[in-house]
């Protein structure tokens, strides 16, 4: 007979429930690791598809295309204005967003210089201050010159320059995804 904890007699196991209690367990431990399986194939199966679409940016580059922004005859020689045209990394769907801009700067018969309108600081928008002849950030403080460099404030660099060509009377630009340092 066999001898509980707390000294009592209790009745000895039969041998045929010990074995059903052992094939029980076993059929327990296996559904266990055949869940726990079937799981980790599932979460599996959902996760590359999600890792792929958050990495794929990283190795997709946005294509850079010539815009045309209006006739040279457009801009006055000196003077900044302000062009808009389609961003190259905008989706099918965007709507609005899609569109961008940049400041561009006519300084002669046939020389333009095209600059971001985002801050290099953050990428906020600038806007042109002909008064002041100066580029202005009105979220940080960032103040560029006519020339794009810094003048004060946070930015650490100074606004970024697209490539411009005038052909066939048409200035364009070569566009890019908005530089954000």
């Amino acid at each position: 007979m066999n001898m509980n904890p707390d000294n009592t007699l209790s009745k000895p196991r039969e041998p045929g429930r010990q074995e059903e209690s052992r094939d029980k367990e076993l059929d327990r431990r296996f559904f266990n690791k055949l869940s726990l399986a079937l799981v980790g194939f599932a979460s599996l199966l959902v996760g590359i598809p999600v890792i792929g679409f958050l990495i794929d940016p990283l190795f997709r580059t946005a294509p850079r295309l010539w815009r045309q922004v209006g006739a040279v005859d457009d801009f006055k020689i000196g003077d900044i204005s302000e062009v808009s045209f389609d961003d190259t990394s905008a989706l099918p769907w965007a709507g609005l967003t899609s569109k961008t801009a940049a400041w561009l700067y006519r300084q002669g018969e046939q020389e333009f210089v095209a600059y971001s309108v985002n801050c290099s600081h953050l990428g906020c928008p600038v806007r042109w201050e002909p008064d002041a002849d100066l580029f202005m950030c009105p979220c940080h403080g960032g103040v560029y010159y006519k020339n794009g460099s810094v003048a004060a404030g946070p930015p650490p660099q100074g606004l970024t320059k697209y490539p411009v060509r005038v052909q066939n009377g048409q200035v364009e630009i070569l566009t890019s995804p908005a530089p954000i340092t």
